[in-house]
């Protein structure tokens, strides 16, 4: 049997401390480890380790004791009055400190599904209504989860009348130690099932691959989970489902990309198109076309701001907008004509450098002026 820690190194604690530094240790040690909130498989032990060191060091005579002589001065067994950490009711001492212990005989979630889901760019926009299939643990129908064969009825547990607690008492010099446990018989249902269900085998539910209709709203973006609530397991008799958590995938747009709300469109145009001005139709994510008038001299980079035509907001009215970049194309195929029109207007260029400032003589004057 593994040595008892020190207390006060359970509590994480100096042997100076005051009342109260121990009191806020066991709360913050109590709030991390109690088996309702901490999952973890050690979660019950560390909390009643934690308990027990709390039971003696804030009690007075008892510390005192501990201090003096140790665990054996607190631990001398039940026959000398000594303190059994056994009869300790966990739930009691969490409830003293924040108000709430854990509830027996009622009913309990059953866990969430996750589940991977992959939808186009276009229904992340507008929404969709998705059909997936789902193995999970269900209600059996059968008996309707109470694990009793139908025809016949549960009975109260005499064992622990009902109540899905057994409760012990020891007396010792420093009180009344009372031991709260779930009741084996009925696992704290109170009830005892007589003739179990053939189908489920008394455990109220079964195993099943069910078909869930999945509501994905407009806007939804990638990384987003929606939940379905109730279309989740069950984990026993009288237990109530858990949720379906959908996490959404959206495939990449091959024309357009996202930013949040707002569509980003690049538009290709030729040289001439920004140089003389032009009016050209634009995609949009509505299916349709609108037309976008480019003015003379447009740079590439340009940006038109077309309000409203952009993702709608999640469980909104609104939407966001669509912004179009112009985008330069430079032709990788001439025809001679193409070919002998550029040639001559490169060579109207040329001559009006010639006549003005060159672009190094321009940068050599921006040198020169500082």
């Amino acid at each position: 049997m593994a040595a008892k820690r020190d207390y006060y190194e359970v509590l994480g604690i100096q042997r100076t401390a005051t009342d109260d530094e121990i009191k806020k240790a066991f709360r913050r040690l109590a709030r991390q480890y109690h088996p309702d909130v901490n999952k973890e498989h050690d979660a019950e032990v560390r909390f009643k380790e934690i308990s027990e060191a709390y039971e003696v060091l804030s009690d007075g005579p008892k510390r005192q004791a501990y201090d003096r002589f140790g665990h054996a001065g607190v631990n001398a067994g039940a026959g000398a009055g000594g303190f059994d950490s056994s009869f300790m009711n966990i739930n009691d001492i969490f409830e003293q400190f924040f108000g709430t212990a854990q509830r027996r005989g009622t009913p309990q979630r059953g866990a969430n599904i996750n589940y991977d889901l992959t939808i186009s760019f276009e229904e992340a926009v507008f929404g969709c209504q998705k059909e997936i299939e789902i193995p999970r643990w269900e209600t059996c129908g059968t008996c309707h989860g109470n694990g009793a064969q139908p025809g016949t009825s549960t009975q109260r547990c005499t064992y622990c009348q009902g109540t899905g607690e057994i409760r012990r008492v020891q007396q010792s010099i420093f009180g009344q130690f009372v031991n709260v446990m779930v009741c084996d018989r009925c696992r704290g249902e109170g009830r005892v099932i007589t003739t179990p269900c053939e189908r489920c085998r008394g455990q109220g539910r079964v195993r099943n691959n069910r078909r869930v209709a999945v509501n994905i709203p407009a806007g939804v973006d990638d990384g987003v989970t929606v939940r379905v609530q109730g279309e989740g397991e069950v984990s026993g008799r009288g237990s109530t489902a858990g949720n379906l958590l959908v996490n959404l995938t959206v495939k990449p747009h091959p024309f357009f990309k996202r930013q949040g709300n707002d569509i980003i469109y690049e538009l290709p145009c030729s040289f001439t198109q920004v140089a003389l001005g032009d009016e050209v139709e634009v995609p949009t994510i509505d299916n349709t076309a609108t037309i976008l008038k480019i003015p003379a001299g447009s740079q590439t980079g340009r940006s038109f701001r077309m309000k409203g035509m952009g993702v709608p907001i999640v469980h909104s009215q609104g939407r966001g907008d669509m912004h179009v970049v112009i985008k330069l194309v430079t032709p990788t195929s001439l025809t001679t004509r193409q070919k002998e029109l550029l040639r001559e207007f490169a060579d109207i260029e040329k001559l009006q450098n010639e006549r003005g400032s060159s672009i190094f003589d321009k940068i050599k004057d921006a040198f020169q002026g500082q």
